[in-house]
């Protein structure tokens, strides 16, 4: 399982034109699931998510975890696109919507996290906060 993570001051998910979700300081998690992953993996990445220390605290450090802050996770497949033979990404590493959707679902749960619609086509948007992007492995 694979985790892109930014700090954010705001993010939203868009489908069909229609906001569908939208938090305001936090996370925004994109979340790739690989063949193979599990219940385990899933919570595995999520407390890690949650234990981040990713914020600023009173002296202005990286040094604060999520706290009060929302997150908003987004299904990312192609986090597992493979292009090391070519040009053409391949996705063979990543799940299926039977295998991924239920472990995207028990992180979001886990995080409490906001979430886009698995499986379609979504506009995110987001306001970085700083240069604060991540890349997790579980």
């Amino acid at each position: 399982m694979r985790a892109l993570v930014q700090r954010v001051t705001s993010a939203s998910v868009a489908v069909d034109g229609q906001v569908v979700s939208r938090i305001g300081p936090g996370m925004l998690v994109l979340l790739g699931v690989k063949r193979g992953d599990t219940e385990v993996t899933a919570e595995k990445i999520a407390s890690k998510l949650l234990k981040l220390r990713i914020f600023g605290d009173e002296d202005g450090q990286m040094n604060e975890p999520l706290g009060e802050r929302e997150i908003l996770c987004i299904s990312q497949f192609t986090l597992y696109g493979d292009v090391r033979k070519g040009n053409l990404p391949s996705w063979i590493e990543a799940a299926g919507g039977e295998e991924a959707a239920p472990l995207y679902d028990l992180v979001c749960e886990k995080l409490g996290a906001k979430k886009g619609n698995f499986g379609a086509d979504m506009k995110v948007e987001l306001v970085n906060d700083g240069p604060v992007t991540l890349l997790l492995e579980a």
